[in-house]
């Protein structure tokens, strides 16, 4: 029986892919920009099996967002810079000394701390690394930013992003101590987009709707939901219950296809559509 394969095995098949003569001529072409949307892939793939409980699925897609990070170092190393080893280096070095708890002397194999020593819960741990971060940057010689909001990068999905800049603002204490508080501060919003659409400016209407899904990403965050997976949920459960939908109409002789609904009397109204729907969560609660 042969051995299981190795991480070392897992890179020297990279470099092979990546061999300018024998190597594969689809791995060849590839840049750091080119892989991009391919890691956004891999990480919405891994959270997929995340939040849908497929366990077993997760192995393959956890070996998939990997092979996302080797081909990154492989580029790196092919240019003289740094390698897979260096990248697995660094990331211990900073894990250390971002656990001084843990860790006390910054070593990874030293001394131990007396539990009864350490942070007793994620608060506390939370607010060490801060300090821990900040004579990270002392030492690098980095100045202190300009603004409390910036270093939340730019290309995070949009609400994510929301959620990051308020949680920046909440520490100086610009917040709502109640979640009931950021309701009535969506029904603000609800009643400028109401306002904005009778005006009839799209501009108006886009800037109002914006606002109201920031203060939807706010009662997310007082509410300790993540807005990103429980829009997720929802997608799901909307594809399931029109999934539905769509058998129904199917076995009534309708199906739900585009080149019916082009023809009048192929359409099936929007009632009967939504007492399939109402049928499908039905369905779902039994």
């Amino acid at each position: 029986m042969e051995r299981p394969y190795s991480l070392q095995d897992l890179l020297s098949l990279m470099a092979r892919l990546r061999d300018p003569k024998t190597g594969c001529p689809w791995d060849l072409k590839q840049t750091r920009q080119s892989l991009v949307p391919h890691t956004l892939e891999e990480v919405y793939e891994v959270i997929e099996c995340i939040e849908t409980g497929d366990v077993e699925h997760l192995k393959e897609e956890l070996g998939d967002l990997l092979l996302q990070i080797i081909f990154y170092a492989q580029l790196a190393q092919e240019e003289g810079r740094y390698n897979f080893a260096d990248v697995v280096d660094v990331l211990t070095n900073k894990l250390v000394s971002r656990h001084p708890h843990i860790f006390p002397d910054g070593k990874l194999y030293g001394a131990t701390v007396a539990a009864a020593e350490q942070p007793q819960t994620p608060e506390e741990v939370s607010q060490l690394w801060q300090k821990v971060k900040a004579a990270e940057r002392k030492l690098k010689g980095e100045l202190p930013a300009d603004s409390l909001l910036d270093g939340v990068p730019m290309n995070l999905p949009a609400i994510t992003r929301a959620v990051k800049l308020q949680k920046r603002a909440a520490k100086v204490g610009f917040d709502w101590d109640d979640p009931l508080l950021v309701l009535d501060k969506m029904e603000e919003e609800l009643a400028e987009i109401r306002e904005a659409l009778a005006g009839g400016k799209q501009d108006e209407v886009a800037a109002e709707l914006g606002d109201f899904i920031f203060a939807t990403a706010n009662l997310a965050r007082h509410l300790n939901v993540d807005p990103d997976s429980a829009v997720r949920m929802t997608n799901r459960k909307f594809e399931r219950r029109f999934k539905t939908i769509e058998t129904l109409c199917l076995a009534k002789g309708t199906p739900l296809t585009l080149e019916n609904q082009a023809d009048p009397k192929q359409c099936i109204d929007l009632q009967q559509l939504d007492a399939y729907w109402d049928e499908a969560k039905r369905r779902e609660n039994h």
